[in-house]
């Protein structure tokens, strides 16, 4: 915008400068010395330290036109043509002064050669003014086709979008679907990016990022490493680039997973020439490493046949003549230290000639009418209207190729493809946008040995619990499962022993039976990816909370029914100490249990289901490959919308029951009651359960992500819950009927069921004593 800006600014300014001034004037120029001279301007970047300085090369390559086109008889007879030039260093306010001092000095100008985009732009919009054709022989900037804004504007040069096709047509053929742009702050680059972009869409390639810089390109390469860019097309202009490859040296955006796309008109040592004079912080090595592989594509500007143009020469022929005269130049061409503007040298070659050619045939059309060329001044639209007819119907095979003008004033070329090995430009092949067709050499060399990808490929690895542990787990709640069988067995077998009777079997049953619904969940838990699809893992989530929660509500409402009893032997009256335990209380305190248990599993299971979620870890590199890949980890875990909050009133529901059987527990620790002869060991049970619940619970949360450490954790603990609460209550028991096989009074079995005879009957003298007693106490108070 800002360059829009300046050059409408100059225009302007030009403009005011022939209305306030009027167009220069010239005398007769049929009663000069110079009667039989054709004077054209040109403007040629040479000595700037920014843009494009391709007048080096062209400059001279114009002056072998001249002679050439001079020393032809059967071209412009009787006249010659003479070039007065002046250099623009590619600066456009220069450019435009240049323009100017060359316009409103004589002798007059029937036309303008003009290099580098930015001075073609401010030149060609300007030059209508004093109706002029403007030829540009290096000027890509695909502003320059806009009709519009510059009517009388030829190019030489292609269109810089006549690359866009052949990177399109190379992203597919490579299978790159992902690019990312580097460009200059300049028209002619955000004009070809603007292309680009639209043709990425319609091919469906993705442009990740778009980065610009003005003059230093630190910032913006650092982004293209943050964006993860692979595929990069750079556009800008050569000083810039080299700038540009120090950077991707320095943050290694090289190598085997890069592609960098570069402009095709670059010299061949482009990236070691001036990097002391251009204070680049990079050796001529580490340049060449950071070049290496990258591709470029640039229009056809040397003739690829060996055949005479219509010069005489072949294209090897004019390289020969203008190696020559660069070196009266002081150009080390012997050391292929070739000038800017080198492989443009042939496009301001057939420029002069286009001139020639066009003039040649506008004189033939003023003859007919007896004018003549000479009499040509900055106001005679209708000569300018003929000269600009006949250049574009201009046709002729040049040492750049074949000439013609498209409607735009375009140079209608082929494009070709490149790529930097071994430090030296090797040709891919060539691609014609108009026939779409493609000509690869399969010359192609990648490091690495193959195509790089278009993007660092993430493959997802489900982190599942270790196969060993999970069989080791599995195995030891298997024992436990069946040790737990074994002991409903034995429970049922005894159950008419004392030793059986008076500590509740069928309590003892229920608990087994939640010790193996425990177990069973230890599976359940080690379910993961790896034996369950995705689509039935909320189901696995489901049956892990309805059997841990049942399981641990039979196990332990079952236990503490017990110590619950004890504690309310211990505090009723005297009375109710006669009486035995009814077991009826013990197993409705099970089943009360359970029904909050299912009223809250239901809400859960039908409010907020369990489903499966996935954790994202960061990305890992794998351990076994080379390949540009990395590694995302994921974990599965069971989560519903709300799960903290159904958790919550879980624990909560749970933590209670907990915290009360520790306290019952702990009350009834030295009480001995016969109607429930383990008391004791019941409630070292339930210390077992409460201690390791309160460990294991804050643990899991903080080692969820840790699926190994996770499952080992809560699996030990269930297990360890498990088979100390068996052998808490049934190991004394057991051990009881193999030492007493068939005493029926088990009068040793434990202290806590009252084990002697003695024990027994002062028992029941003091209860007899202490009812006497309570009866004396009565009477007084009446």
């Amino acid at each position: 915008m800002r360059l829009n800006l300046l050059f409408l600014s100059i225009a302007v300014a030009v403009g005011l400068a022939v209305a306030v001034f009027g167009p220069p004037h010239m005398s007769n120029p049929l009663l000069t010395k110079d009667d039989n001279v054709l004077h054209i301007a040109g403007i040629f970047p040479i000595g700037g330290k920014g843009g494009w300085q391709g007048g080096q090369a062209c400059q001279p390559a114009a002056r072998l036109a001249l002679e050439d086109v001079n020393n032809r008889t059967d071209l412009l007879p009787g006249f010659i043509l003479k070039l007065h030039w002046n250099d623009s260093e590619c600066e456009p306010g220069l450019g435009a002064s240049v323009m100017y001092n060359l316009l409103y000095n004589k002798p007059q100008k029937l036309m303008l050669l003009a290099g580098c985009s930015t001075v073609c732009t401010t030149v060609a919009e300007a030059a209508k003014m004093w109706n002029l054709v403007v030829l540009c022989y290096g000027a890509s900037s695909p502003a320059l086709s806009d009709r519009n804004r510059f009517p009388t504007l030829f190019r030489t040069h292609p269109s810089a979008t006549v690359h866009n096709p052949t990177r399109i047509k190379l992203m597919e053929k490579f299978g790159w679907s992902r690019v990312a742009i580097l460009q200059q702050a300049e028209e002619v680059f955000i004009s070809t990016v603007e292309d680009l972009e639209a043709r990425c869409k319609e091919a469906g390639i993705e442009i990740v990022t778009r980065q610009s810089f003005l003059s230093d390109p630190t910032d913006a390469v650092r982004n293209l490493r943050r964006q993860d860019a692979r595929v990069i097309v750079g556009l800008f202009y050569v000083v810039a680039a080299r700038r540009v490859l120090c950077e991707v040296y320095k943050h290694k955006l090289y190598g085997k997973s890069y592609v960098w796309f570069f402009i095709g008109w670059y010299e061949d040592d482009w990236f070691e020439q001036n990097l002391e004079k251009e204070k680049i912080n990079c050796t001529r090595e580490q340049m060449r490493i950071a070049a290496e592989g990258h591709l470029t594509t640039e229009a056809l500007m040397w003739n690829q046949n060996n055949q005479r143009t219509l010069s005489g020469m072949t294209s090897d022929d004019f390289r020969i003549r203008l190696n020559e005269a660069l070196k009266k130049e002081n150009y080390d061409i012997d050391n292929m230290r070739y000038p800017e503007g080198y492989q443009e040298a042939p496009l301001a070659y057939d420029a002069v000639w286009a001139v020639a050619l066009a003039f040649n045939k506008t004189m033939e059309k003023l003859d007919r009418v007896g004018k003549s060329l000479k009499n040509f001044t900055y106001t005679d639209k209708e000569t300018a209207d003929d000269i600009y007819s006949a250049i574009n119907s201009t046709q002729f095979l040049g040492v750049s190729g074949h000439v013609a003008f498209s409607s735009q004033g375009d140079r209608i070329a082929l494009t070709q493809i490149e790529q930097m090995i071994d430090g030296k430009y090797v040709l891919l092949g060539y691609y014609d946008t108009q026939s779409d067709n493609l000509t690869w050499n399969n010359k192609e060399k990648w490091i690495g040995g193959k195509v790089p990808q278009d993007r660092t490929i993430v493959r997802t690895v489900l982190r599942t619990v270790s196969l060993g542990l999970f069989i080791s787990m599995g195995t030891v709640s298997v024992v436990g499962i069946l040790w737990a069988i074994a002991l409903i067995v034995f429970n049922i077998l005894h159950r008419h022993r004392k030793v059986i009777e008076t500590s509740h079997p069928v309590c003892n049953t229920i608990m087994l039976v939640g010790v193996c619904l425990c177990l069973g969940s230890v599976f359940l838990l080690g379910l993961d990816g790896r034996f369950v699809e995705s689509e039935s893992y909320p189901a696995v989530c489901q049956a892990r909370a309805w059997i841990l929660t049942l399981g641990f509500t039979l196990g332990y409402g079952a236990m503490f029914s017990k110590v619950w009893r004890v504690h309310r032997l211990t505090t009723k009256s005297k009375q109710d100490g006669k009486k035995k335990v009814e077991p009826w209380k013990l197993y409705w305190m099970v089943g009360g249990f359970l029904i909050v248990d299912i009223i809250l599993m239901l809400c859960w299971q039908i409010i907020d289901p369990l489903q499966r979620s996935i954790e994202i870890f960061p990305l890992e590199d794998p351990s076994s490959t080379d390949d540009d890949i990395k590694i995302r980890p994921e974990l599965e875990h069971c989560e519903s919308h709300h799960n903290n909050v159904w958790l919550g009133i879980l624990c909560g529901y749970k933590g209670l029951i907990l915290i009360f059987g520790l306290f019952l527990a702990y009350e009834t620790r030295s009480i001995k009651v016969k109607q429930i002869n383990d008391s004791r060991y019941v409630g070292m049970a339930i210390y077992n359960v409460v201690v390791l619940c309160l460990i294991t619970a804050p643990v899991i949360m903080v080692i969820a992500s840790q699926q190994d450490a996770s499952f080992a954790f809560e699996a030990l603990a269930i297990i360890f819950c498990c088979f100390l609460s068996m052998a808490l209550v049934f190991v004394p028991k057991i051990a009881e009927i193999i030492q007493h096989p068939r005493d029926k009074v088990e009068a040793k079995y434990n202290t806590d069921a009252g084990v002697s005879k003695e024990d027994e009957d002062r028992y029941h003298s003091l209860l007899a004593e202490n009812d006497e007693l309570q009866k004396l106490i009565s009477a007084v108070r009446f």
